[in-house]
């Protein structure tokens, strides 16, 4: 039985994974096709791949029962998944015009797809997303029942049912719909580029890069843990995959437990905030704003970059207080021989940029090209080429990688559906307005702790889709740009997996480092507190989003280093050997007048940076000499 549910399993995924290859760079499906053969496909394979039950009973024979009854449920779902795809894609261009006045199998359906969606997600997510759309449900059914401020005209169960269910403002709305166009094809590339080695290989060329610096062991994890994070798009999963071997690493290089697993979890976080994937927010994004995906990513590099120059600067600085010393000669990697036997397989990525940026590809066509050169690039060398049983597993698990993003677009879909029927994201936007009393910076702080808290409980791209709703409006009344407030949400969204008591990172980084979760994340928290400020310095510095001359972004990007520089070693109370606490006072000062926008106070943060920079290396060098002279 187990093996031919495992088998009929490979045959989905294989199945879907073909679909999307297809749809993205041959033939292009109209959208509710598109997205019902996408949905059939992915909810199947939830219901066989994730279990009914997550704890079974002691028993054995009520375990065996139990068993047998989840496998039947299983199959009948997975069953009525794949018909309830068919029937939709079948019947792709009635649908739409039953909507108002819908026949009795239509109506069925539309029922059945929101039962299915809300099952999958408790799932493949747990409670806290499915919850949160049977309240949506709840309030479109008796809202006109409710106070005057949340109140709304009412609809019937028809209307409800339709629109959530089967309109293209639910269910199969704009979530499931770059679900079903880019990020299937983006995770299907990501899953091939790791089955040709070329995860293996961001490893090995960080180890080569900076493993001969004081604390390597931290820096492999954060340029490592960055590459790997910004194909695979999931915080947990780079976690459970680089960590495994960068965590050790560290702990052998001298960084407690808790260190260990708290720098990996940043660094793995930062990873979904860094182009080309970022955990597939970026195609979400560029879909509500009505701009390219190029422009997105672009907007989204200098954030990035400075999140993990702060996490490097913070590492090292750590490493130079602790005295750690670079990884062991023998782990060291030779970077020439690995570029000769191994650079090819960085081609993929490179053939994906270029097609996005400088040929102006569509995502799904370069996305689809890029896949297709992986097998290619990697017959360069004997020992990468990839046989068609390699090919068939990366395609297999390239499919079930994405359930996850699948049933959380879709059950958003519900959430985005109530909102739209009922008005509720211009009612909400208007309390948060009403709340910060027009100031921006209340609002940005209003917002922020929002995306955290709907964070915790939700994956990046459902917390980031149900706020781009009710939140992101509100920030661009104030006059913040829509990129900019976009970005804003889904950075405090991301980082609400290092932001205990939830932090997921911080979680998995746990079961690897042996060390408490909770101390994991308040260190985590530590070590990227200036990926806390990054948000704000970009809604008051749009430069840093690429909205301004080249000039000004240049400047920009530079004053936020030094200011981020400067920061670090406030936090970290070292630059060549410890610092006292009016120092760190007044470099704290300087860098946050650094990341404020204007030319006066860029002056300013400068002066005072360089002041106490120059203070404290005439110290060191006076203490340098001290010692020589107490020596000799």
């Amino acid at each position: 039985m187990k093996k031919a549910i495992t088998i009929i399993i490979g045959v989905l995924a294989l199945s879907m994974s073909i679909f999307h290859i297809y749809s993205g760079g041959i033939k292009l499906f109209p959208a509710l096709q598109q997205r019902s053969i996408h949905m059939g496909f992915a909810f199947s394979l939830i219901f066989l791949t994730y279990p009914l039950l997550k704890k079974e009973q002691k028993n054995e024979i009520q375990t065996n029962i139990l068993k047998v009854s989840s496998w039947i449920i299983n199959i009948i779902l997975a069953m009525v998944s794949l018909y309830v795809g068919y029937y939709i894609m079948n019947n792709h261009l009635t649908i739409p015009m039953e909507l108002l006045s819908p026949s009795f199998n239509t109506l069925c359906v539309g029922v059945i797809v929101i039962l299915l969606t809300l099952e999958v997600t408790r799932r493949a997510l747990g409670w806290a997303l499915p919850i949160l759309s049977i309240l949506a449900l709840i309030y479109a059914f008796i809202g006109d029942r409710l106070p005057l401020l949340i109140q709304h005209t009412g609809f019937t169960f028809e209307e409800v049912v339709t629109q959530v269910g089967l309109s293209g403002e639910g269910v199969f709305g704009v979530p499931l719909g770059v679900s079903a166009t880019y990020v299937v094809l983006f995770v299907i590339f990501g899953s091939m580029l790791e089955k040709s080695g070329g995860g293996n290989l961001f490893m090995d060329l960080s180890m080569g890069l900076v493993g001969h610096f004081r604390g390597g062991a931290a820096k492999i994890s954060v340029i490592s843990s960055s590459l790997f994070a910004s194909i695979s798009g999931s915080q947990v999963a780079n976690v459970v995959t680089t960590g495994v071997l960068t965590i050790p690493l560290m702990k052998r290089g001298g960084y407690k437990s808790s260190y260990a697993g708290a720098t990996e979890a940043v660094a793995s976080t930062g990873g979904i905030l860094l182009p080309p994937v970022m955990g597939a927010v970026a195609f979400l994004m560029a879909d509500f704003l009505q701009v390219s995906y190029a422009k997105v990513a672009l907007a989204a590099i200098i954030p990035a970059l400075l999140y993990y120059i702060s996490v490097f600067i913070t590492v090292d600085l750590k490493a130079g207080k602790e005295g750690l010393k670079p990884i062991k000669k023998e782990e060291k990697i030779d970077l020439k021989k690995l570029v000769l036997s191994k650079g090819h397989l960085l081609l993929p990525i490179l053939v994906l940029i270029l097609l996005l940026l400088v040929f102006q590809y569509t995502a799904t066509k370069s996305a689809f090209w890029a896949t297709v050169s992986i097998p290619i690039i990697c017959l360069i060398r004997k020992e990468t080429r990839m046989n068609f049983k390699d090919i068939g597993v990366a395609l297999i698990n390239g499919a079930k990688l994405s359930l996850v993003v699948v049933s959380a677009c879709a059950c958003a879909g519900i959430v985005i559906g109530v909102i739209n029927m009922t008005g509720m994201g211009l009612r909400f936007s208007s309390v948060l307005l009403q709340l910060s009393s027009g100031n921006l910076l209340l609002l940005a702080v209003l917002t922020a702790i929002a995306s955290i808290i709907m964070g915790m409980g939700l994956p990046p791209v459902a917390s980031y889709i149900v706020l781009a709703v009710l939140a992101a409006p509100a920030m661009t009344e104030l006059g913040v740009s829509p990129m900019g407030a976009h970005l804003f949400i889904f950075y405090f969204g991301a980082l609400s997996g290092i932001t205990p008591p939830v932090a997921l990172a911080a979680y998995a980084a746990s079961a690897i480092s042996g060390a408490n979760p909770h101390k994991i994340g308040f260190t985590a928290c530590r070590i990227g507190l200036v990926a806390f400020v990054i948000p704000f310095m970009f809604i008051y510095g749009p430069a840093l989003i690429l909205e301004a001359s080249i000039l000004n972004i240049v400047i920009a990007f530079l004053s936020a280093i030094l200011g981020v520089f400067a920061l670090s070693i406030a936090l970290e109370g070292f630059l060549m050997q410890k610092i006292n606490w009016m120092s760190r006072a007044l470099l704290l000062v300087g860098s946050l007048l650094l990341m404020h926008v204007g030319v006066v106070t860029d002056v300013i943060g400068i002066l005072v940076i360089a002041v106490i920079i120059g203070f404290e290396y005439m110290k060191f060098k006076s203490s340098t000499n001290s010692s020589k002279l107490n020596f000799l």
